[in-house]
């Protein structure tokens, strides 16, 4: 594909953490424009084998599913090697994998800060390592990571997140400056409220402590941080991954690209 082409029709996208949320919503657009996945998650590996297979059958693209311990760095590799046997190559590594824990500073516990680090932080170093000697090789490749708006601020009991999530945000910078004059980008994108699962049994929370309506729990989550009272479908943030993949953000590279409805902007 030259760069005034925009389809990505047989490419291969290596998603990590693309059985739920952001990463999920990512691998089906990606999918719909003719991407073969390498897809990886927290599923058994038949679990893993129907998603892979589903995906498969609804887009005729062809797939791959890893469970691969994103903590060690020989499975990251072991993961890529298979893949891309499978697959023949990786040409849009999206980092997305990621685990959170709240506490204070004084009182964090270690496991979870060395686990948050590992997955949030170093396995996106071992899986742009490893897919950069074949992307400088075919002078083109895209390397997105989901970083997350504490990747530019702060917010209290989240010491190791942010710390991580910053630290994407310097990997990121790096690497792009590295990678110049190879046809790769490499960004970072940081949401703020996404509407997940997750989020959603916090909203729950909210409401039943406080007497609320599920909508007057949400709304006053989210406006406690961002003005706009509206949390980001995780498909707008594929939608913003395959923007980057198109040559018309060629000249994107290196950025940290905030979809936080103004919440840096204050």
């Amino acid at each position: 594909m030259s760069e005034g082409q925009t389809t990505l029709k047989g490419r291969v996208a290596l998603i990590t953490g693309s059985t739920s949320g952001i990463g999920l919503a990512t691998a089906h657009v990606l999918a719909e424009q003719g991407c073969n996945l390498l897809l990886h998650g927290l599923m058994s590996d038949v679990e893993g084998a129907i998603l892979a297979a589903d995906f498969a059958e609804q887009y005729h693209i062809k797939t791959f599913f890893s469970n691969a311990d994103l903590r060690d760095a020989k499975s990251i590799h072991d993961f890529m090697d298979a893949g891309v046997k499978a697959l023949g190559s990786i040409d849009i590594l999206v980092n997305n994998a990621g685990i959170q824990h709240t506490e204070n500073v004084a009182n964090f516990p270690i496991d979870k800060w060395n686990d948050i680090i590992a997955i949030n932080l170093s396995s996106a170093f071992h899986t742009i390592q490893k897919v950069l000697p074949a992307m400088a090789e075919k002078r083109w490749g895209r390397i997105i990571n989901i970083a997350s708006v504490h990747g530019l601020v702060a917010s209290v009991n989240k010491a190791a997140y942010c710390a991580a999530k910053h630290g994407i945000v310097g990997l990121t910078k790096v690497v792009a400056i590295e990678c110049a004059e190879q046809g790769i980008t490499v960004n970072a994108i940081c949401p703020g409220w996404v509407d997940t699962p997750l989020i959603n049994k916090q909203i729950e929370a909210i409401a039943e402590n406080k007497g609320l309506s599920y909508d007057e729990a949400k709304y006053q989550l989210v406006t406690a941080k961002q003005p706009l009272p509206e949390m980001l479908d995780p498909r707008q943030i594929g939608e913003f991954v395959l923007f980057l993949c198109g040559s018309a953000a060629r000249g994107i590279t290196g950025a940290s690209l905030a979809m936080d409805g103004a919440w840096t902007a204050q």
